[in-house]
């Protein structure tokens, strides 16, 4: 009887980093080449706990630091998929969080090609097909919370006014 290969698990985590023009978000997505466009993320080192591993590829894959844009509380979304590398198959799983910036400039990492500030409906074109579909779910997770944030606060404030 044949022994049941197990998968490696490969964790890596990120930051959906945006910014608002005229109040409607524009994600930053990076561009690989190859058609291959993604979210700032890396894999997590050694002891180091997704966030500071977050906000490092961050750093290192577009130039932002900590100090250039900053979290959304309460936003958290994960990526899952499996592949087969060197016959081995991985089961990997990415963890975003959602930072707000006010700048536009972006200083690449040599393994990117470029890059663009897209609103939402651009994204999700750009992240067309199968091999997307999880980059559309966080996307469409980061839009909708984004969405629903503005909106409380627009409540909020429409309140404050007829008070």
């Amino acid at each position: 009887m044949q022994k049941k290969q197990t998968d490696k698990k490969e964790i890596s985590s990120g930051v959906i980093i945006f910014r608002l023009e005229k109040k409607e978000p524009l994600f930053l997505i990076l561009y690989r080449g190859k058609s291959h466009w993604t979210f700032p993320r890396g894999k997590i080192e050694n002891e180091e706990r997704s966030f500071e591993a977050a906000l490092r590829e961050t750093r290192e894959e577009t130039g932002l630091s900590r100090s250039d844009f900053s979290i959304i509380n309460g936003f958290k979304a994960y990526e899952h998929w499996v592949f087969t590398k060197h016959r081995q198959r991985i089961s990997k799983t990415v963890i975003f969080y959602l930072g707000e910036t006010k700048g536009k400039n972006v200083r690449l990492e040599p393994d990117f090609e470029g890059y663009g500030w897209f609103v939402y409906r651009e994204a999700l074109r750009i992240f067309s097909g199968e091999k997307n579909k999880e980059n559309r779910k966080v996307l469409r997770q980061a839009y909708g919370f984004l969405k629903k944030k503005h909106k409380k606060r627009k409540e909020g404030n429409d309140q404050k006014k007829s008070a």
